[in-house]
């Protein structure tokens, strides 16, 4: 399982598709926010959280079609259906390198990039506080999609609209605990529901990917 997030870190590297491009989009974002809204901080403050959450959210999107698409195409994924290893350890490992070249660095630098969007100081911990919590449960979904998608061409719109509605309590819970932080309000309790989202797709999405993927491998 290790060697398998190894591969896929070096593979996503490789290719160029890794963390550069999903900062670069969610940098993107929230530069054109304040165009689109006004630059005025009375006016930002009160969506910063939110504006944030929602381009980290879209930046996960960018790579979740070559998660299996790649291995579907060079045959790995047919090695990895009849290795020792199961699927539902090969799910996992894929959501942890998506989760490791995708949502820890939005999370390292979402409270940069929360400056622009005139983010009270107080917010930029709990921002990042609710992108690491809530960041593991987009990389597990966007794999269940991915897994749900592997076996047709051209299926990122597709996959895009299975994910969506799924990521909805995860970006209103932590969309709730940097508001709340950067409100000076109390912001666990949204960060245990954020906690227990996350877990729970930690406990059933690997094996809905697996049986996705075999399916699909038929």
């Amino acid at each position: 399982m290790i060697r398998l997030i190894a591969r896929d870190l070096t593979l996503a590297f490789r290719a160029g598709g890794g963390f550069g491009l999903a900062i670069a989009f969610f940098l993107i974002v929230v530069v054109l926010v304040p165009f689109g809204v006004g630059p005025e901080t009375a006016r930002l403050r009160p969506i910063a959280p939110g504006i944030l959450w929602i381009g980290a959210l879209l930046a996960c999107l960018l790579s979740l079609d070559r998660v299996f698409a790649l291995d579907r195409e060079d045959g790995a994924l047919d090695l990895l259906a009849t290795a020792p290893l199961p699927l539902e350890a090969a799910a996992l490992a894929k959501a942890t390198a998506h989760w490791l070249t995708t949502g820890l660095p939005l999370t390292l630098a979402a409270p940069c990039l929360g400056v622009l969007l005139s983010l009270p100081w107080p917010g930029h911990l709990w921002l990042g506080c609710s992108l690491l919590v809530g960041t593991p449960a987009l990389s597990l979904v966007g794999t269940f999609g991915a897994a749900l998608t592997v076996g047709l061409k051209r299926g990122g719109l597709l996959l895009s609209i299975l994910v969506l509605p799924l990521y909805i309590p995860t970006l209103v819970f932590g969309a709730d605990v940097a508001r709340r932080g950067a409100e000076g309000l109390d912001p666990v309790t949204p960060l245990l529901l954020l906690g227990a989202v996350s877990l729970g797709c930690l406990a059933l999405l690997p094996f809905a990917s697996a049986g996705a993927l075999r399916v699909n491998l038929r």
